[in-house]
This record gives structure tokens, C-alpha cells and sequence, in this order.
């Protein structure tokens, strides 16, 4: 897969869309082979497959140092845990199994509240073109799930007077992703896994048609 020619919006689309539930990559592995790209399109295609590769070894580190940013402020730590939900919800697979998890722990207590919190898939109709299916989180639309933390993070983060501290720690780890990113070479393990993720992807357009 050439990742030179992947956009930056093609990327994101792909990390909105790709299943977040797999554990990170090894350690050993994360932190080894850097070299200095030769040329800014070796570096342009080997950030963006990095990106997607180690995407959730990514969001622990940044989790990570927000969190050492935050050791003595309990409401900052809150607000950071909130900010991170916000932005996981805005993953297909993520909110698909968060929204399966709470319906089911309800469904031990209220059988019939269970039932109102699910909402009916869209069927797919063969022979037309596939348009993108509409996430609902415990029968909302998951706007309203990103909307509700997203305000209560944010006034958590104005209460704490942490805003110029997470700035930085965001900073900090935006920068450490943006470095390894850069540096990591990617192996092979990693460039079979993107050939074995665009097959999946093709062979699921090709299904919906």
C-alpha cells in the first residue's frame, strides 16, 4: 500500500472507522528501529502509516502524560478522562461496543429501559450506493453523547484552572507522537497489517454494492 498517496482526511476517515479494541503493540516493539527519513515523501508515507499502526499506543502515551500533568488536580484528572471519552466516541467500533456494554449491564436491572435504549439498524439495500450508517450510542444519536462530555469536561476544566496545564501536556504529547512517528521505521509485521486492513475494507464496499 502506497501511503504517499493517502490524504490526511482518507487517513482520519480510517481511524474513525477501524476498531480500536486491539491491544497496543509490545513495548520492545515501540521503541525500536529509528532512522532518519532520506526524503520528505519517505517521511510523509511513513508518518501516516505509523499513525495508523500504532494509533492506540498513540492515545495511551498522550493519556499518559496528561496524567502526569494533572497528579494533584483530582478535577483535571476527571476532566482529561471525559475529554478522552469524548474523543473515543467519535469511532464507529468504539461507541458500537460501549453503547452494547451499558445496554447490557441495564439489562440486568431493567429489561424494558434496555429495550428503549436500542435503535433499530438500517438495512442495507443491494444495488444502491451505501451511504454512511448513522451511530446512535444507547438509542441517541452519538452527537449527543460527544456534546454532553464535551461540556461537562469543559467546565471541569475551567473549575480546575487546568486549562493551561493540559495545553502543554497536549502539546508535549502531540510532539512525543509526532517524533516517534517520524523516526519509528515500520516494519513489515506493520505493512502486512495495512494490506490486510485495505482487504477488508475493499471486500466490504464490494459486499454493499
Amino acid at each position: 500500500m502506497d501511503w504517499g498517496n493517502v490524504t490526511a482526511e482518507d487517513l482520519i476517515d480510517a481511524l474513525r472507522e477501524v476498531d480500536w479494541s486491539s491491544p497496543p503493540r509490545p513495548f520492545s516493539e515501540f521503541f525500536s528501529r529509528f532512522t532518519v527519513p532520506r526524503s520528505y515523501p519517505k517521511w510523509n508515507s511513513r508518518l501516516k502509516c505509523n499513525l495508523y499502526y500504532y494509533r492506540t499506543n498513540y492515545f495511551i502515551l498522550i493519556i499518559f502524560i496528561l496524567g502526569l500533568g494533572f497528579l494533584r488536580r483530582p478535577l483535571a484528572l476527571l476532566a482529561a478522562f471525559l475529554t478522552a471519552l469524548s474523543i473515543a466516541f467519535l469511532n464507529d467500533s468504539f461507541a458500537g461496543t460501549f453503547s452494547e456494554k451499558v445496554t447490557r449491564t441495564v439489562r440486568q436491572f431493567s429489561p424494558h429501559l434496555a429495550a428503549k435504549m436500542r435503535h433499530p439498524l438500517t438495512p442495507v439495500i443491494r444495488g444502491r450506493p451505501s451511504a454512511k450508517r448513522a451511530i446512535y450510542i444507547c438509542g441517541r444519536p452519538r452527537w449527543v453523547f460527544v456534546l454532553i462530555f464535551s461540556s461537562v469536561s469543559f467546565t471541569l476544566w475551567f473549575v480546575s484552572a487546568g486549562l493551561l496545564t493540559v495545553l502543554w501536556a497536549l502539546a508535549i504529547g502531540l510532539l512525543a507522537t509526532l517524533l516517534h512517528a517520524s523516526f519509528r521505521t515500520p516494519n513489515l509485521k506493520a505493512r502486512l497489517n495495512t494490506f490486510r486492513e485495505e482487504f477488508r475494507q475493499v471486500w466490504r464496499n464490494y459486499s454493499e454494492l
